[in-house]
Formats: C-alpha cells, sequence, structure tokens
C-alpha cells in the first residue's frame, strides 16, 4: 500500500487466497494457501514482490486503504487514552504511514472502527450493563442500580448509587445539588449526577443517572 501500487484478488475460497497487481502485464502477485485441509492457518506458497508494469499505475487513492484497513492500523493509537486522533489526524497518519490520500468521511469511519475494536461498540456497552450491574451490587454492599426499558426491551434510563456513598451520605451537609452534561456519543442522551457537600465545602458525589432529557418523565 505504501508504494501505491493496488491490487485485485484474483481467487477466494476457503482454501486459497490469490492476488495480483490490477495491470494483467505486471509480474506482482501472491498465492496462499491452507497449510493443510483442515487447518485454519495460511502459508505463502509464491511471492513475486516486484512490480514490472508503469509507474503511472500508482494511485494514492489507494482502493485497499478501506476505513476497516485504516481503523486497524490506527487502533493502538486509542489504548489507554483518553481521546487519540481525529480524523484529520487519521488523514496525516494515512498519507504519511501508508501513503494513502483518504478523505475526511473514511478517516471518521476509520476512527469510528478503531473504537469499536478498542472500546466494543455501543449496542455491546448496553448489552453488558445488566452484568455489570449486577457485579456492583454484589461486590459493593449496599449499592442501588436500576435499568429501565421500553416496551421493546430498548435502554431507556439508568441509576446508580454505590453503597459506600449511601452510608457517607450520613456525614454530609444536608444540601444535594443536580446537575447534567449532554453524552456525544451516537445514541445521546443527558448524564445526570447528584452531588452532596462535606465539611470542607468538596463536592461528595452520590448518584449517577442517564437519561434521554431533563423532562417530568425522566
Amino acid at each position: 500500500m505504501k508504494g501505491n501500487f493496488e491490487f485485485q484478488t484474483r481467487k477466494s475460497n476457503r482454501s486459497l487466497w490469490v492476488i495480483e497487481c490490477i495491470d494483467p502485464n505486471c509480474s506482482w502477485r501472491l498465492r496462499a494457501s491452507k497449510i493443510v485441509p483442515k487447518s485454519t492457518k495460511f502459508v505463502i506458497r509464491k511471492y513475486v514482490g516486484v512490480h514490472s508494469c508503469s509507474l503511472l499505475n500508482r494511485n494514492s487513492n489507494h482502493r485497499q486503504a478501506t476505513y476497516v484497513v485504516i481503523g486497524e492500523q490506527v487502533a493502538p493509537q486509542y489504548v489507554g487514552v483518553k481521546k487519540g486522533p481525529d480524523p484529520k489526524g487519521i488523514q496525516t497518519f494515512a498519507r504519511t504511514e501508508l501513503g494513502a490520500q483518504i478523505s475526511y468521511y473514511k478517516a471518521w469511519r476509520g476512527r469510528k472502527h478503531a473504537h469499536t475494536l478498542i472500546r466494543g461498540s455501543p449496542e455491546q456497552s448496553f448489552h453488558v450493563l445488566p452484568s455489570y450491574f449486577h457485579m456492583l451490587e454484589k461486590l459493593n454492599p449496599g449499592t442501588v442500580t436500576h435499568i429501565e426499558v421500553d416496551g421493546e426491551s430498548r435502554f431507556k434510563y439508568l441509576f446508580l448509587a454505590f453503597g459506600v456513598a449511601i452510608r457517607g451520605f450520613r456525614y454530609m451537609r444536608k444540601v444535594v445539588g443536580r446537575n447534567g452534561t449532554f453524552l456525544k456519543g451516537q445514541y445521546r442522551g443527558v448524564l445526570l449526577v447528584a452531588t452532596a457537600q462535606d465539611g470542607n465545602g468538596q463536592c461528595y458525589p452520590l448518584a449517577w443517572g442517564i437519561v434521554d432529557s431533563e423532562n417530568e418523565d425522566a
């Protein structure tokens, strides 16, 4: 990819994979097949690594530079960090490291795919919420959790208060504040937090909630 030479798949099945340069007169090709018939691993049987085609065939808008490939390449940059590269940063990465010119939209999709690889999809996160809350209640005595869904079993509201925060409230000033912030993920919503105040005037977190918006029903 970095040389801007594109390839096409000549043959692909469960036991054989053959790719060639897009120029039919070029000698570049790779052939790989299974090590043994029942194996899931492939081994390269033949590889001609030198292109004999014209340099005019080079294309920086590489057809193999899909958003999936871009996402897989930049995924390590999202491990253990809060934000990671934005789409413009991914465009720069693709140009300097992969030799490919990609659009902002493809960079955005690559970023989204990288997030899914490292952090999972939003759907997966919603799916594991009941198990997560069960473990919180089991390992943190007195913890209160609640998940409310609609008639089609889709997530609607969430409430969480740790047992230790509930027990500590008796030592706080008897003033409870509430604040919220908009969630910017795919499904939006509002994150709410209830806080008290300790003897030093510091915020003491009591409970968290996620709602669709700050309304009477929520």
